[in-house]
């Protein structure tokens, strides 16, 4: 139960990082906390204790497997997740090109 409540904490501050940080590239590390989370409580949901890898063998008798599942969905995830970081560092880099600057108010504040 405490690895939940630690997994909630780190969702946590990754959603604290994008709602309250004025920098772009914080609330992009902030989104990156979020996702780890995410992929962290996948897994965490298809681990059993004593398990073992659902692989059949002629005269083996397991009693307990555990799922493949999500391990297959966190692989999916994490291919995704770089693709949007890549995007959103490369939006990033735009953005300080045009005004010089991460800061959101800063941004709001210049006309161009």
């Amino acid at each position: 139960m405490l690895i939940y409540l630690m997994n909630l904490a780190l969702f946590l501050i990754g959603l604290y990082a994008v709602i309250a940080e004025r920098n772009l590239i914080k609330k992009v590390i902030g989104f990156g906390i979020i996702e780890y989370a995410v992929n962290l409580f996948f897994i965490l949901v298809g681990y059993k204790i004593g398990g073992e890898a659902p692989i059949f063998q002629e005269g083996a008798l397991i009693q307990i497997f555990v799922d493949p599942l999500p391990q297959a969905l966190v692989l999916t995830s994490i291919v995704i997740g770089l693709g949007t970081t890549a995007l959103m560092v490369g939006l990033c880099i735009r953005v300080y090109q045009r005004f010089g600057t991460f800061d959101i108010n800063e941004i709001r504040s210049l006309k161009g």
